[in-house]
């Protein structure tokens, strides 16, 4: 491919994306949703070795048609990261975004011919209803009518659904493929602390006294994005939906901080010895051989990301 277009090109996974795309000598063009983005998502690709000189920006918001059109035309490939960080517990508020954002890139994407789509979804559009044995593969759905899901895993259940039900429909030509980590972890090349990443400075400075009990997966966010290229680059991919996390067992925030302290010593003394009040979290089993079967996935060891995490955001200043 000679030039794709990325979603949402300033998150913590579209930039590693990005770079590892445009160091491969791929022409990349990518949304943001405002000018403000650009200048720091141009520096997070120097950090990463990344020559920009390959890079296209426009704009363009999940929750509007202007801009999708043009930002489709003449790629030969699209990977659709974007998605809504917006904290609300009013679930239209995110779930509404999501969705029609991912009908808006579909249909550019159709109409402009564009042979495949990569879209990013979750975990949390596979395993986050109850079943007896909580053992999770692709086969999984979270269904949206669960009593008490929150408005993030009902937005990525309802959107990734929706894409699926387009391509069925409407799609012509246009292959969709999807990649559902569990938890991203891993370093980062910008320096806006979100999601992981918060969790990661909340333990470091101390701020995080007590961690939720927790149990679940952690993708390491170069292994994400080496899977998503093997998705867009593998025929056999077409239509399917793949889980990307490390190898071995999941784990606990507990866990995680216990590893820090470990490996890090002085640099993570102010991490969380406690957890919160409440039921102990049942054991959790999610699959990741298809990806590893079909796409070549190799992830690395959950240890190394933990570590690696906390020594990015150390680097960064961001503890």
């Amino acid at each position: 491919m000679t030039r794709v277009l990325v979603t949402g090109g300033n998150g913590y996974l579209a930039t590693r994306l990005i770079a590892d795309l445009l160091l491969s000598g791929t022409e990349v063009r990518t949304t943001l949703r405002a000018p403000a983005s650009e200048a720091g998502l141009r520096e997070a690709l120097h950090r990463a070795g990344a020559d920009d000189e390959g890079l296209e920006i426009v704009f363009a918001s999940l929750t509007e048609d202007d801009g999708w059109a043009s930002a489709a035309a003449g790629v030969d490939g699209v990977y659709h990261l974007a998605s809504p960080m917006i904290q609300s517990t009013v679930p239209d508020e995110v779930v509404v975004p999501a969705r029609d954002g991912a009908l808006r890139l579909l249909r550019a994407a159709r109409d402009a011919g564009v042979p495949r789509v990569v879209l990013t979804s979750s975990f949390a559009a596979i395993g986050y209803s109850p079943k007896p044995v909580r053992d999770y593969t692709e086969d999984d759905w979270t269904d949206p009518e669960t009593p008490g899901l929150g408005a993030y895993p009902l937005s990525k259940a309802v959107a990734e659904r929706a894409a699926w039900d387009f391509i069925e429909t409407e799609g012509g030509d246009t292959e969709l493929v999807v990649i559902n980590p569990t938890w991203i972890a891993g370093p980062t090349l910008t320096v806006d602390a979100r999601s992981s990443l918060q969790v990661f400075t909340g333990m470091l400075s101390g701020a995080m006294t007590q961690v939720p009990r927790q149990r679940f997966g952690i993708a390491d966010v170069r292994d994400v994005a080496e899977l998503h290229v093997a998705a867009m680059n593998t025929p056999e991919a077409a239509g399917k939906r793949y889980l990307a996390l490390a190898d071995g067992p999941t784990i606990t925030f507990l866990g995680a901080a216990q590893v820090l302290r470990e490996r890090l010593g002085a640099f993570a003394e102010q991490v969380p010895t406690e957890e919160l009040p409440g039921e102990e979290p049942s054991a959790l089993v999610i699959h990741n051989d298809r990806a590893k079967r079909e796409l070549g996935f190799r992830p690395r060891p959950v240890e190394e990301t933990i570590v690696e995490t906390a020594e990015s955001v150390r680097d960064l200043g961001l503890v």
